[in-house]
């Protein structure tokens, strides 16, 4: 199994940025659990902070990975483009937050992403990713 797993804007400085929404571990840390954890699983990872190379990454994979584990970051509540590149892929695409959006500022409780997506888990820290890979192996 191939799974990408594609981080937005601004989850390039997880472990530094605002560690008590995000925590103090890096991505890049984080990644290297779950790679020990599901050896079987071939990991794909990329993190850009600008919204049409997150597109050309999906269009990349999307037709030939098993599915794609998507935080958007912000452009969850403001992309359109990601949401018809999602519609356009053959691998599903899991929304993923770190933090529980719903509880946070009002802007952040509609996803412009989710109603493409496959599903979406919000709010268990890191532990969503692994989430996110368990549903592919269901």
């Amino acid at each position: 199994m191939r799974i990408q797993i594609i981080n937005g804007p601004n989850l390039n400085l997880l472990g530094v940025r605002e560690p008590e929404i995000y925590g103090q571990e890096s991505f890049e840390a984080y990644l290297a659990r779950l790679i020990i954890r599901y050896p079987d699983i071939q990991f794909g990872y990329y993190q850009s902070n600008i919204e049409g190379e997150l597109i050309n990454k999906m269009q990349e994979v999307g037709f030939s990975f098993d599915g794609i584990i998507l935080n958007a970051g912000a452009y969850t509540h403001t992309s359109v483009a990601l949401q018809d590149c999602i519609r356009s892929l053959k691998a599903p695409v899991i929304e993923v937050h770190i933090s529980n959006v719903s509880a946070r500022e009002g802007f952040r409780h509609q996803s412009l992403i989710s109603a493409a997506c496959k599903g979406m888990i919000a709010g268990f820290g890191l532990d969503s990713y692994r989430l996110a890979v368990e549903s592919f192996l269901k």
